[in-house]
């Protein structure tokens, strides 16, 4: 697939990091310094002859981001042999998507959380068909979005909410009924930038 061979030849470029602090430069975060280690996978899998990025909605009952679009991931376990074995376990664990069903195209630059952690987005192109079993512990519903939506920057928008007693800005991507925002569309636009030159 020509898509699949231009997405690893962009991502074997260097970038530089990103950061949830990205548009708002002025302030200083709470976490600065923290820097815990985390993975996310990006899945690219074909639905019906489109490329679609694999999104989850976290469940509403869990204590951090309830009910937000994000990609599968987690912090880093000491069992896991490398950041891609992470992104693997995880995706594996939230949706049922078997590591070895997965090959590896590259990592994107790691982009710093506003929550302290330093997460590295790892790019994987689902081989064959994937049926998803979700965990509902964790993973309210699974989301099969366009790349080619994700991946035009002009889909982008900045909006702003009250966080810790001040207005701060975030990039954010409709799709659908789904609202994607914050580290997640951060993540996606500085992919979307890559791949669109």
């Amino acid at each position: 697939m020509k898509e699949i061979a231009a997405i690893r030849a962009v991502l074997a470029k260097p970038g530089a990091t990103s950061s949830d602090y990205d548009l708002n430069p002025d302030v200083i975060p709470v976490e600065q310094g923290i820097n815990s280690p985390a993975a996310v996978l990006i899945a690219l899998v074909e639905q019906g002859g489109t490329l679609c990025v694999v999104l989850t909605k976290r469940a509403q009952h869990l204590r951090h981001h309830p009910g937000q679009i994000a990609f599968p991931g987690g912090k880093v376990e000491a069992a896991d042999g490398s950041i891609e074995a992470t992104a693997l376990r995880e995706a594996q664990e939230e949706v049922g998507l078997p590591p070895q069903q997965v090959e590896l195209l590259g990592t994107l630059p790691k982009h710093l959380t506003v929550t302290g952690f330093s997460v590295q987005p790892v790019l994987g192109f689902v081989k064959g068909d994937f049926a998803p079993i979700l965990d509902k512990g964790e993973v309210e519903e699974i989301i099969f979005a366009p790349l080619a939506h994700l991946s035009d920057p002009r889909k982008y928008a900045v909006q702003q909410r009250l966080f810790r007693g001040s207005l701060r800005k975030y990039y954010t991507i409709p799709y659908g009924p789904h609202y994607i925002w914050g580290a997640t569309a951060r993540m996606t636009l500085g992919f979307a930038e890559r791949i669109s030159g």
